[in-house]
């Protein structure tokens, strides 16, 4: 079994600060678990600009963020494409990887999984289940990742910052999505949103609407909403469910001892202050290990 003083789950802001500052402190036997084949976390798909300021007071696009990170811990033990499956008492890891099942004992865990969209099937959206229904994250990695459009069309469910997103990554390849759909009465995000999405993107923002189901056979053709009791149809080729996060705490269980840096635990937090939470985290620990 192998052995470490500090493993960290999740190569996001959070892990890879952590993992830096931990090597810094001289707690040379650190390191990341990562499920994902490349770290660096959310970022890495994000392509608008709004990362760096609060950790590095630089101004960059996502992937440019994420790829500081990355050389921020090159040469470090960072071990991608590998899972945390669960953590028992007494800091035993149970991974999995390309080579299968393993175990890893470490003597202080850091978990910095983050946080998720809810599902559609989270949600109880009802209706037929076509291809062409995604969250935010799963649009990103489309096009960011892989340069593909999967709709051109689409309606985007929800109105937080991370809905708002959404245009910006629509607009990076020409998809033109056709509605913003919340069944609040006040958009989550600021109203300024709102605005920018009417007057620069041409998306109507519509509140007080809710979703009522999904139409189409082997691919989205509408959405059937209702506003104030009226119900209509609006023509779209896919779904963009987005917001109402989760945090990816499973690991969590009773009786686990670890700490969490990040998004893993308390309201929303933006990559900048995930990585922050990551180094006060590390000097923690650092701490306990004296």
């Amino acid at each position: 079994m192998d052995r470490a003083d500090v493993a960290i789950i999740g190569g996001g802001p959070a892990g890879l600060a952590a993992l830096a500052r931990l090597v810094k402190l001289g707690i040379a036997s650190s390191l990341v678990i990562e499920r994902e084949e490349e770290a660096g976390g959310v970022p890495r798909h994000c392509g608008h600009w709004g990362f760096g300021w609060q950790s590095h007071r630089r101004l960059w696009r996502g992937p440019r963020f994420a790829e500081e990170l990355r050389r921020a811990t090159a040469g470090l033990d960072v071990r991608t494409a590998t899972t945390a499956l669960a953590v028992a008492p007494g800091g035993v890891i149970t991974l999995r990887d390309a080579k299968g099942l393993s175990q890893l004992m470490a003597r202080r865990i850091l978990v910095a999984t983050g946080t998720r969209e809810s599902t559609r099937a989270a949600r109880l959206i009802g209706g037929t289940r076509p291809a062409g229904v995604m969250n935010t994250g799963a649009l990103q990695q489309h096009v960011y990742l892989k340069g593909h459009r999967p709709f051109l069309r689409p309606a985007i469910i929800g109105s937080a910052w991370v809905s708002f997103s959404a245009l910006l990554t629509c607009r990076h390849l020409g998809i033109r999505p056709v509605a913003l759909v919340e069944e609040k009465r006040r958009t989550e995000a600021p109203a300024a949103g709102a605005i920018v999405s009417r007057l620069v993107f041409g998306v109507p923002v519509l509140t007080d609407t809710r979703l009522v189901a999904i139409e189409g056979k082997r691919a989205v053709e509408a959405i059937a909403v209702e506003h104030r009791g009226e119900r209509r149809h609006i023509a779209c080729d896919g779904v963009i469910v987005s917001g109402a996060f989760v945090p990816e705490d499973h690991l969590l269980a009773p009786g686990i001892e670890a700490v969490t840096a990040g998004n893993v635990r308390g309201p929303l937090k933006t990559s900048g202050a995930c990585w922050r939470e990551g180094v006060a985290a590390a000097d923690r620990i650092a701490r306990s290990l004296e």
